[in-house]
C-alpha cells in the first residue's frame, strides 16, 4: 500500500508538473506580452492627447508613469476578475453579488489606487452633497462629463457611488479591465455601424441604459465620446435622449485635470502637488425640457462654467 501511495502520489506530480510547464507558464508569458502590449498602446494614445500645442507634451518621466499606470490599471483588474471568479464559485451570485464586487469593491479600489500611485495623494471634490444617495431609486439619475483624460476614469470612483458605464466594445478585449467591465454588468457598444445589427450597437445602449435607470442604478456618459483636452467638443445625444426618456435627473460632473498631471515629479517629489479637481453641480431636471438642445447646452455650459478654457489660449 505505501508503495502505492508513492507511485501514485509521483504520477499526480508529474501531471502538475506537465500542466505548470506546458499550460500555467506559456499562459503566464503570453498574458505578459498582452498586457505590456495594452498597456504600451493605452500610452500612446494618451500622449496624442497631450500632443496639443496649447498644452504641455508628456515628458520621458510622464510615458514612465502613464505605462506604469496601464499596467497597474490592468494587471489590478485582471487579479479582482481571479477574485470575483473564485468568490462566484465559492459563494455564487446572490442577488447581484458579483456586479457588486467586480465595480463597488475592485474597480473603486483599483481607480482611486491608481491616482495615489502615479497622480496626487488625493483629489479635491467639490458640491460633494449633489450626488445621489447610494440608492437613488428609480428613476436613477444619468451623471455626465467632460473626458480629457484616462485619469478621469479613475479619479470619478472618489465619488464613492455606483453607477454603469457605457463602453466601446473593443474595450472588452483590454486585459483585466474589459473582463472585469463585463462581470461588473456595464454597457459595451459599437463605435462604427455593421451592416448586420447586433446586441451591442446603439439598440442595446438605449435598451440596457433604461433598463438600469428604471433599476436604480445610474449611467455614467462622458458624452464627448472621446477624450480631449485641448478642445471644447459638442456632446452627443445619447445620454439626454435617455434621460428625458426616463424623465431622469441629470447631474454634471466637472473634471479638472492638472497640467501637470503626468509631467510632476510625484510620486518621487510628495510637495506641492496639482490636484485633480472633480466638481459636481446641481442635478437638471431633464423633465423640464421639452427639446434636447437647451438640455444639452445647459449641462454643457454647467460643466465648462469651472473649467480652464485652453481653447482661447495661443
Amino acid at each position: 500500500p505505501l508503495c502505492l501511495s508513492v507511485n501514485l502520489l509521483r504520477s499526480k506530480m508529474g501531471v502538475l508538473e506537465v500542466i505548470i510547464n506546458f499550460i500555467l507558464k506559456p499562459a503566464a508569458v503570453l498574458f505578459d506580452i498582452w498586457l505590456l502590449g495594452a498597456s504600451a498602446g493605452a500610452t500612446i494614445q494618451e500622449r496624442k492627447i497631450w500632443e496639443n500645442p496649447k498644452l504641455p507634451s508628456m515628458n520621458p518621466f510622464g510615458l514612465v508613469k502613464a505605462f506604469l499606470l496601464n499596467v497597474c490599471w490592468m494587471g489590478g483588474t485582471q487579479l479582482g476578475v481571479i477574485l470575483a471568479l473564485l468568490k462566484r464559485a465559492i459563494m455564487g451570485n446572490k442577488n447581484g453579488d458579483m456586479r457588486r464586487f467586480c465595480h463597488n469593491g475592485v474597480e473603486r479600489i483599483v481607480g482611486q489606487m491608481l491616482i495615489k500611485l502615479f497622480i496626487g495623494p488625493n483629489i479635491i471634490i467639490r458640491g460633494k452633497e449633489n450626488l445621489p444617495p447610494e440608492n437613488p431609486g428609480s428613476p436613477a439619475p444619468v451623471l455626465i462629463a467632460n473626458h480629457d483624460s484616462q485619469i478621469d476614469i479613475a479619479a470619478v470612483y472618489y465619488l464613492c457611488r455606483s453607477w454603469r458605464w457605457i463602453s466601446k466594445s473593443s474595450v472588452f478585449f483590454l486585459p483585466g479591465v474589459g473582463q472585469l467591465m463585463y462581470f461588473g454588468g456595464h454597457v459595451f457598444i459599437d463605435r462604427v455601424k455593421k451592416k448586420n445589427k447586433t446586441s451591442t450597437g446603439a439598440r442595446n445602449l438605449y435598451a440596457k441604459s433604461n433598463e438600469s435607470l428604471q433599476e436604480g442604478v445610474p449611467m455614467f456618459f462622458f458624452p464627448q465620446g472621446t477624450r480631449r483636452l485641448g478642445e471644447r467638443l459638442p456632446f452627443k445625444d445619447g445620454a439626454f435622449k435617455i434621460a428625458m426618456e426616463n424623465k431622469a435627473q441629470v447631474i454634471p460632473i466637472s473634471i479638472e485635470i492638472p497640467l501637470t498631471a503626468w509631467n510632476s515629479m510625484y510620486p518621487l517629489q510628495r510637495k506641492d502637488v496639482a490636484q485633480v479637481i472633480l466638481t459636481v453641480h446641481k442635478p437638471v431636471e431633464s423633465k423640464e425640457f421639452k427639446e434636447l438642445e437647451p438640455l444639452k447646452k445647459e449641462c454643457f455650459d454647467t460643466i465648462y462654467s469651472v473649467l480652464p478654457d485652453y481653447t482661447k489660449q495661443s
